[in-house]
């Protein structure tokens, strides 16, 4: 096939210029509008001139004079056919069984009279159009707004064909590929083949895949997509979805009427989302996962938290009415707090499988796409403590706008983070809600792609295109990506093409920018009506059964709304199981010990400083270990690198997680760490702090060299110290100036998550920086920026003694520029120790060096 697919693009020049005879098609480039998909759109030569036309007659390859099979080709074809006749067996199966169709000695493939190899060969053609660019003549857009060109590649004129072939049969071939061109079904009429392809690839879903190498990925999903006939659900499925769209809803429709001037960034016009969460859910907990991490910005959030999180709707509703702060908890911390739609929570959820699946709800900030990498280390970090080394118990899944997917850089960098080996979370769900507008910006104003989800496409991830008005069409395609992500563990895109009913709040007027877009939304019915109409139509349901959903559900609405007049938290729901128990930024927490006895420091000392007898390691990389060994055998002249060695080696000892990420950091950026020796013969690499105890789990201790990314790698890195506070997750930036391609993380999660979302994480930053003669920029760290947004009050002397200190609690972080080795060993240790259920709250650590020019840290 390779060859086939090589002379594709040439061969529709050829056809086209070959075809130019009576019986053909025209074969003008047409733009036809979004809403008109109907086959007969593609004009057909009159029936009186397809009734004169000439009937194809088989020719031998020896005769073959086509454009299409000129040249190489054609020669191609002869030396294989001599070589068949010669030998069958000498020719691939596929081979075998197109010749053997052509000479009448087909065993598993029936000859079909009349059928041309030029024919053959177009009609392949024609099937892979479709599924290359069968999504461009798709029916996704709602409004029927956007009017597309539609490819001259899926005209059937392009290949020859015309009205009179329509009830012809023709032989597809077998090819070792799924769908139209599988073993299963060859034999079809051109008539029945066109009718499928245009139900699989030009309904109410646009699938991309094509672009993926892997066959049998490509193939996996032609079979859920070609499948014999179009997939439907049976009348008690229906009714489920039904009722979970009414929810979606009921519930904007009630905040609009309690609130009508509160911003809440509904969810109307994409209502169909919360169904199609629903559905993907309870697919993947069929698929065994136990748990799921999802990142969201505020378009629709409330509803996710009301109706998928199932955060309790009086509680919701309390907050729009002011709200009441937690009481009776003694030291309780309440923060200064951040507005509904920022929010996070988590729920242990029930699946309509009769299973339970655990979901948290990161909490994020304006920063539409800044909470992505936070949701990927989540996942990660969930993916080691419970032990999911096939990476299929906890999922991680993100929730974009149109606009932010296709211009915000934490995008890709997040995306790139997929297959690398430290990072991967085996596949991320990514759903775009695709109103088709961001803010007052029109799509050709906001990116340069056909598509918003373009981006994914270097990821070889299958984008499925939507739309979002089309309930069932959602709801496939979810547990289609959910399916998918089960089966090949990497990343998938479902991209809901929907539209936004209101302005990009409640009380903005979006006709100022859109007038016609507005004007079609004014009077155009919701998904929800759309659906019940289809339903009632089919007589699937009753009206008195809507009816009954819809009394149910605003029952349920108004009671939660009387009972939120006298709601009041009593309980902290924003600790994770791990973190309970941990003192709060108010309640007094003594500091332990962060010393170790000296024969447990020779113990570990001896661990980290020996080599393998076998390993060749550079002979510099040798005598820096030597020194070491001496360094930890006489206890003098410890320097940086070992202090922060033996560090970690007590934390690991302790029974306590060490994970250290950044670019370059497994040999330093200053050639100071070496914590990963590489064997100059074998390129074999070896880590001596994966050898401190018996039998050391391999990711107990993880160093890793990063990607070339700071806001993606220390969100991630962020959210994996989130998880856990019984570990030491440290990010180091190459150089300390670098920390500002991260601002965002700085000023919108560390500085201040505590505070607005009453998260707490034990994360370090490490910013090397110092005079060694690269410039201005490495010459500082910026370390006046770190102290002005710390948030210690500058008025007040904090307490000094030890039962009554609480300056580190009441911080949002802590800045240290450390100046020996046993400062350094010593913050690191009580970054983890400060944080057992004896002591202190957690608070992050942002620690400054100097570097001078002999490469060690001072």
């Amino acid at each position: 096939m390779a060859w086939f697919r090589a002379a594709s693009s040439a061969a529709k020049l050829a056809v086209r210029r070959s075809l130019a005879r009576p019986g053909s098609y025209a074969t003008k480039a047409r733009i036809l509008p979004s809403h008109n998909r109907d086959f007969h759109s593609t004009v057909f030569t009159s029936r009186a001139q397809a009734a004169t036309a000439p009937i194809p007659r088989p020719v031998p390859l020896s005769r073959l004079t086509d454009s299409f099979l000129d040249g190489s080709s054609s020669v191609y074809l002869e030396e294989l056919q001599r070589a068949w006749e010669e030998d069958p067996d000498s020719v691939d199966e596929s081979w075998d069984n197109f010749f053997r169709n052509f000479v009448g000695q087909a065993t598993t493939s029936p000859g079909i009279s009349g059928q041309t190899i030029q024919e053959s060969m177009r009609l392949l053609l024609l099937v892979r159009a479709y599924q290359v660019n069968g999504h461009m003549k798709a029916n996704l857009d709602p409004l029927a707004l956007e009017e597309r060109h539609i490819p001259e590649d899926l005209d059937p004129a392009l290949y020859g064909f015309s009205e009179a072939d329509l009830d012809r049969e023709f032989f597809l071939g077998v090819w070792k590929m799924a769908g139209f061109l599988s073993e299963n079904r060859p034999v079809q009429t051109l008539r029945s083949i066109l009718t499928r392809l245009q139900q699989a690839y030009c309904g109410s879903v646009g699938y991309e895949y094509m672009h993926i190498s892997d066959r049998e990925k490509c193939n996996w999903l032609r079979d859920k997509i070609e499948t014999p006939t179009p997939t439907q659900y049976n009348s008690e499925r229906r009714v489920v979805m039904l009722d979970r769209l009414t929810w979606s809803t009921q519930f904007e429709n009630f905040l609009a009427t309690k609130w009508t001037a509160a911003k809440r960034f509904g969810l109307e016009g994409g209502e169909t989302l919360i169904p199609g969460m629903k559905e993907m859910f309870d697919r993947s907990a069929d698929l065994g996962v136990e748990s799921i991490v999802i990142g969201m910005s505020h378009r629709g959030r409330l509803n996710v938290l009301g109706n998928v999180v199932r955060k309790p709707l009086r509680q919701i509703f309390s907050e729009f009415s002011g709200g009441t702060r937690p009481v009776d908890e003694v030291g309780l911390y309440t923060g200064t707090g951040d507005v509904k739609y920022h929010l996070g929570t988590s729920y242990d959820r029930p699946t309509r499988g009769g299973k339970r699946i655990h979901l948290s709800l990161v909490a994020n900030p304006s920063h539409l796409e800044a909470v992505d990498p936070l949701v990927i280390g989540k996942t990660r970090a969930k993916q080691y403590y419970s032990n999911d080394v096939d990476r299929t118990r906890n999922l991680g899944i993100l929730i974009h706008g149109d606009g932010s997917f296709a211009g915000q850089g934490v995008v890709y960098e997040t995306l790139h983070l997929s297959g690398l080996p430290n990072y991967t979370t085996g596949g991320t769900i990514h759903i775009v809600v695709n109103n088709q507008v961001a803010f007052t910006t029109d799509p050709q104003a906001g990116r340069s792609s056909q598509y918003c989800t373009d981006v994914a496409k270097a990821l070889d991830a299958p984008i499925f295109h939507v739309n979002g008005d089309d309930l069932e069409a959602v709801v496939h395609v979810c547990e289609l990506a959910a399916e998918w992500r089960q089966t090949f563990h990497s990343d998938v895109v479902v991209d809901i093409v929907c539209y936004r009913r209101f302005g990009h709040n409640e009380i903005d007027e979006p006709s100022f920018t859109q007038p016609k877009m507005y004007k079609v939304i004014r009077s155009h019915p919701s998904a929800l009506e759309i659906y019940q109409q289809k339903l009632l139509k089919n007589g699937q349901i009753a009206q008195e059964d809507i009816d009954k959903i819809q009394k149910k559900v605003n029952s349920i609405l108004n009671e939660e709304f009387m009972n939120s007049k006298d709601y009041v938290p009593k309980k902290r729901d924003w600790l994770a199981a791990y973190w309970s128990g941990f003192k709060s930024p108010e309640q007094i927490s003594r500091v332990r010990n962060t010393g170790v006895k000296p024969e447990i420091l020779k113990n570990v000392g001896k661990a980290i400083t020996t080599l393998p007898d076998t390993f060749k390691a550079h002979r510099a990389v040798k005598k820096i270990f030597e020194q070491r060994s001496q360094m930890i055998e006489s206890g003098e002249g410890i320097d940086w690198a070992v202090g922060e060695a033996l560090a970690f080696a007590t934390l690991l000892v302790e029974g306590n997680h060490v994970r250290l990420s950044g670019q370059d950091v497994e040999r330093g950026t200053f050639s100071h760490r070496h914590s990963v020796v590489h064997d100059q013969e074998t390129g074999e690499q070896y880590c001596p702090l994966d050898h401190v105890i018996m039998n050391q789990d391999e990711e107990m201790f993880t160093v890793s060299n990063s990607s070339l990314s700071e806001f993606g790698v220390l969100g991630f890195e962020l959210g994996y110290s989130m998880e856990n506070p019984n570990s030491l997750v440290i990010w180091e930036a190459q150089f300390g100036d670098f920390s500002n391609g991260a601002q965002v993380i700085f000023d919108q999660f560390l500085s201040s998550g505590e505070s607005k979302w009453l998260r707490q994480t034990g994360l370090v930053v490490l910013l090397p920086h110092g005079y060694d003669g690269q410039g201005p920029e490495h010459s500082s760290a910026r370390l006046e920026r770190f102290l002005q947004m710390s948030d210690d009050n500058p008025y007040v002397i904090p307490e000094m003694d030890a039962t009554l200190r609480k300056q580190i609690q009441e911080c949002n972080w802590q800045v240290v520029n450390v100046t020996t080795p046993a400062n350094y060993f010593h913050v690191l240790r009580r970054q983890v120790n400060a944080l057992t259920k004896l002591c202190s709250c957690s608070k992050m650590l942002v620690n400054f060096f100097v570097v001078i020019l002999c490469g060690c840290i001072i």
